[in-house]
């Protein structure tokens, strides 16, 4: 069995402008009222942030199309407002040129802001104020239905802009590129497809959900390598539907070297309502990307298919993939399957394909377990998850070990944070004598405000084998 665990370290690495296409300084006192610079973007999920000018004024942020199209925030002596100016042609369609947008209950700043940003995440257009050194989100839209954010022409012809008026002094810097991330959650290590890490110049790597400043679609997939305890971004992983046109953050993903190609399982989260009214007709899907492209590196947009799961009885989701091929070359996949929103449990499902597989396990007492991963233990494999505390009274707040059938047998010993983390345990590395389990997960921490709600969770919680 795995040995104790302990929290050796915590990590929160927020950042507005994740990937910068365009990063300037200037002197305030004499550099440039605007700036602009084309930067297209592979999916919806882009930002703009300036260093604010010391003196009062009103600093504009925008993305604007190759249409005229505009997405735009605005600050002014502490008031925030968003406007949405549709080209011609669009605004036909939608009955309206323009709208204009202000919380009536965040709208205000709380403390002089020193930088502010817009961010564009799925089909959110919001506006962050950095307040006291914490980003919190002022203003939100959600543009479904004005304008198709998933586009990829639409997408590649992004500008980005900044004007400041009415102040003595300009901005002393502005960035914009990539949406980067409030927290990071759903943390997946990379691995072989034999279950081993994959190992990339000594360290480990692992990919996670980057929470945007909202519900599911404001978050999609990233990757980071860890050495020791340090994080490292490095690259962001962008998906497009095999039932549908444009390009999505799905997100709670697993990459797999096989051979000389990734594989890629992701769950379809980047289109969930937050409206529990409209759910009714939601579905979470598992899809899969192949690649011979360094995803490790970069942002990339990978073609999905399908990948078709038997189900344990009625579902109307499925999530959380984690595969695995044997010593025997038969797959393992394990997944979570919800009877409704949000009553949810492990499964594994086994065969000789990835196309041909058939149920091995249910874990149906559960109603609020996921996170399934399926580790190599000496000679036998077995299937980790996380027990949420909407659970049972007995299987609440742990992470279970269970068999292939999905009957348990232990329950690792770790201290279990907050919501529902992942317990992504790494191997040692055979090569360092000296090297020991560890495991990496997350929690609920919350980042942006209340007017973010849920979905901005969480800290990165690092945990080595404990003597």
């Amino acid at each position: 069995m795995l040995p104790r665990f302990k929290v050796i370290a915590r990590h929160r690495p927020v950042a507005i402008v994740g990937v910068p296409l365009v990063s300037e300084e200037y002197d305030a006192a004499t550099g440039p009222r605007s700036g602009s610079a084309a930067t297209p973007f592979l999916a919806p999920y882009a930002a703009i942030e300036v260093v604010l000018p010391s003196a009062p004024g009103t600093t504009t942020l925008a993305l604007t199309s190759a249409d005229g199209s505009t997405l735009g925030v605005s600050l002014t002596e502490g008031a925030v407002s968003l406007s949405v100016s549709l080209s011609v042609s669009l605004s036909v369609a939608v009955g309206g040129s323009e709208t204009h947008h202000r919380s009536r209950r965040h709208g205000r700043v709380g403390a002089p802001p020193s930088r502010f940003a817009l961010t564009l995440t799925g089909t959110h257009l919001a506006a962050l104020t950095l307040e006291n050194d914490t980003w919190l989100v002022r203003g939100r839209v959600d543009l479904a239905g004005i304008v198709d954010t998933h586009d990829g022409a639409w997408l590649a012809g992004l500008t980005s802009s900044w004007v400041s008026t009415g102040s003595t002094h300009g901005v002393a810097a502005w960035s914009a590129g990539g949406f980067g991330q409030l927290g990071l959650r759903d943390i997946r290590l990379v691995s072989h497809a034999d279950g081993s890490p994959y190992r990339d110049e000594g360290t480990v790597l692992f990919t996670a959900t980057s929470a945007g400043p909202g519900f599911f679609g404001t978050a999609h997939t990233s990757v980071w390598r860890l050495d020791g305890t340090a994080l490292t971004h490095t690259a962001d992983l962008f998906f497009g539907r095999p039932d549908r046109p444009g390009s999505f953050g799905d997100h709670a993903t697993h990459l797999v070297r096989d051979g000389e190609r990734w594989l890629v399982a992701t769950s379809t989260w980047a289109d969930f309502p937050a409206d529990k009214a409209e759910r009714r007709d939601a579905r979470v899907q598992i899809t899969l990307a192949e690649s011979t492209q360094d995803l490790l590196r970069g942002q990339h947009l990978l073609p999905t298919r399908l990948l078709a799961l038997p189900s344990d009885g009625p579902s109307v989701g499925v999530w959380d993939p984690h595969l695995v091929r044997t010593e025997t070359g038969a797959w393992l996949v394990g997944y979570v399957s919800a009877r409704k929103f949000f009553d949810f449990h492990p499964v594994l499902a086994a065969g000789p394909s990835l196309d041909d597989l058939t149920l091995r396990g249910a874990a149906t007492d559960r109603t609020a377990t996921e996170g399934t991963t399926i580790v190599r233990l000496g000679d036998d494999w077995c299937v980790l998850a996380s027990d949420g505390r909407d659970n049972s009274r007995a299987t609440r707040g742990r992470f279970p070990v269970f068999d292939l059938a999905l009957r348990e047998i232990g329950t690792l010993e770790a201290p279990y944070p907050t919501n529902i983390p992942w317990p992504t345990v790494i191997a040692p590395d055979e090569s360092r004598p000296e090297d020991e389990w560890s495991l990496v997960t997350f929690d609920g921490t919350p980042a942006g405000g209340r007017l973010a709600g849920y979905g901005t969770h969480g800290d990165v919680v690092v945990m080595r084998a404990s003597r």
